[in-house]
């Protein structure tokens, strides 16, 4: 308790920059818009080969192509698509796919069932810093200070001290920026 009191008085007493950050990869960096969000409708996502909007449906697109258009969805504001499509998956358990179903569930609402799909991502991967920092910033909504810190002090033990997943977690501790 006395380490987290004094990060507490460290990180209080700091100036904190509120740089613009990605609410997807631990780079940083924000998925490119793509024809899914930009002329797509209802949940359908872009297919390249048939060259238009399709309703996607279970093995029509491999797990790497559903995370990263309901990753676009989910930074479009569009979670219930999100939700939608990443429970395509062929495989549940990639940590990827639970992962964005916590950071969609938690933005369209649904907290506590945000937080069981972050926790049954960390249970396959621990290292998974983008999840500790998202259960973080649940944490911090849900008034659990405690807990974000623990996750914080989890992220910066795991190597990830100075990546997105930290400083999106430190910055919403810290009040100046919630993803």
């Amino acid at each position: 308790m006395k380490f987290i009191s004094i990060l507490t008085a460290g990180f209080i007493g700091a100036s904190i920059a509120t740089a613009t950050f990605a609410a997807g990869d631990s780079s940083g960096s924000a998925p490119k818009s793509t024809k899914t969000t930009k002329e797509c409708k209802n949940g359908q996502v872009w297919d390249k080969n048939k060259k238009k909007c399709v309703d996607p449906s279970y093995g029509m697109f491999s797990d790497d192509f559903i995370y990263e258009n309901a990753r676009e969805l989910a930074y479009d504001d569009q979670y219930d698509h999100a939700i939608s499509l990443l429970k395509l998956a062929s495989n549940p358990q990639d940590p990827r796919i639970l992962n964005y179903l916590g950071f969609a569930n938690r933005k369209a609402g649904n907290t506590e069932l945000g937080m069981q799909y972050y926790q049954q991502a960390l249970a396959i991967n621990p290292d998974y810093i983008l999840a500790r920092s998202y259960m973080g910033q649940a944490l911090v909504l849900s008034g659990d200070m405690e807990g974000a810190w623990e996750q914080l002090v989890q992220i910066a033990d795991r190597g990830g001290k100075d990546s997105w997943s930290y400083n999106a977690l430190k910055n919403s501790i810290a009040g100046t920026v919630a993803y």
